[in-house]
């Protein structure tokens, strides 16, 4: 009874209180635009299912990071009046989980999964097709551009320039390397507006292209031999390896596991690739990702500016790949559907899947998936390429 008499009931329920995310004051109303903001993301990905894959993560780490209070837990910091310290000896599940980005880790694990589900058949049948993926990264070089006029410095500018390339991971992994304060808006704008890849995309297909070109039939593509398809990932990284070192990480993954499915003496090593390693990394990835847009490092006007340079980044980076099709069409005279142009962007296989959508608005019988596929590979790897010039002139 005494014991009893003798705890300090005001003292516990004090910092019971002060425990509770309802006690924390300031800019606390930041964190309820991104609480907001990530229920947003979350309709997206499972009402709408735009890329919820990764949409549906990136929310809910944007979720668990805004929750008042929460932060000391999830990440391991506390605030008083002056400072943030970190609680190195008691860091939370966040800070490891996003780890695998600080020392970018997943971007590289996320092309190998890549690698490992892709067919380069379509590209190495159709090489013309990386002429479409190199036009679409347009966005990339418009956007680096627009960047340093809104004030960034090169660095920044390099690294908000990528989002043009339609590439998540790469975006991420350029991000970190110049400009890492900047990073959860750079990841969220790539990611949101690959997830709005239908919205953006059919409206400017639509406008560029007539409907003549629109039903355009195209030949079947000539089947590509087993040992083409070993020594293309091998020459690639090569070649690429020789010319552009700052790439390697991405593209000698993405070309590991593209020659772990080619090989066919790795079977198991090639489905771990694409399913539990690329499911495993995806996850960890995405809360990562969102567990950086704090309210009060994301509600910045350099976020609005990065959101806006990205929309037009996607626009152009799509405009780039039509126009560069319409171009092999008259040269070509009338061999090449216009419509692939707009998979040159490196949202791998959404963009193939849209030129095979909108073509067969105006043909149902018309199928343009696996011609699309080979401009849709081409624009990861030329995403890839871009990375590693940005890297080698702003790193």
């Amino acid at each position: 009874m005494q014991n009893l008499l003798a705890l300090d009931f005001g003292g516990i329920f004090s910092k019971l209180w002060n425990s509770m995310g309802l006690s924390q004051g300031g800019d606390v109303w930041k964190n309820y635009i991104m609480l907001a903001i990530s229920f947003v993301l979350m309709f997206l990905a499972i009402v709408k299912k735009y890329e919820p894959m990764l949409l549906l993560p990136i929310a809910f780490g944007m979720f668990l990071i805004n929750i008042p209070g929460a932060e000391r837990v999830l990440w391991g910091t506390y605030t008083d009046e002056a400072h943030t310290y970190d609680l190195v000896e008691n860091r939370g599940l966040l800070w490891y989980l996003y780890y695998g980005v600080d020392k970018v880790i997943y971007p590289p694990l996320i092309f190998l999964g890549i690698g490992a589900m892709t067919d380069f058949g379509p590209l190495i049948a159709n090489p013309k097709s990386m002429l479409i993926g190199a036009g679409a990264q347009l966005g990339i070089f418009i956007a680096l551009f627009g960047a340093i006029l809104l004030g960034f410095d090169g660095a920044s500018a390099a690294a908000i320039a990528i989002i043009g390339g339609a590439d998540g991971p790469t975006a991420i992994y350029v991000a970190k390397k110049l400009a890492e304060n900047l990073v959860p808006m750079i990841a969220i704008a790539a990611y949101s507006y690959m997830a709005l890849i239908p919205v953006i995309q059919k409206p400017i297909m639509r406008l560029l292209t007539t409907k003549k070109e629109r039903a355009i039939r195209m030949k079947p593509l000539r089947q590509v031999s087993k040992v083409e398809k070993i020594i293309f990932p091998v020459a690639v990284t090569l070649v690429v390896g020789l010319l552009l070192p700052d790439a390697i990480p991405l593209l000698g993954m993405l070309m590991l596991g593209n020659l772990f499915r080619e090989s066919g003496v790795v079977e198991r090593l090639s489905s771990q690739a694409q399913n539990g390693l690329m499911n495993t990394v995806t996850i960890f990835l995405g809360i990562a990702v969102g567990c950086k847009a704090r309210g009060d490092i994301f509600l910045t006007t350099d976020t609005l500016s990065i959101i806006l340079i990205g929309v037009v980044a996607f626009y152009c980076g799509t405009i780039g790949g039509l126009l560069t099709a319409k171009i092999m069409c008259k040269v070509t005279k009338g061999k090449i559907n216009p419509l692939i142009g707009s998979a040159g962007v490196s949202a791998v296989p959404m963009a193939a899947r849209i030129s095979e959508d909108v073509g067969r608005e105006t043909d149902p019988s018309n199928h343009l998936l696996m011609h699309a596929m080979g401009p849709n590979v081409a624009g990861v790897i030329g995403s890839a390429l871009a990375a590693g010039v940005l890297l080698a002139c702003f790193g």
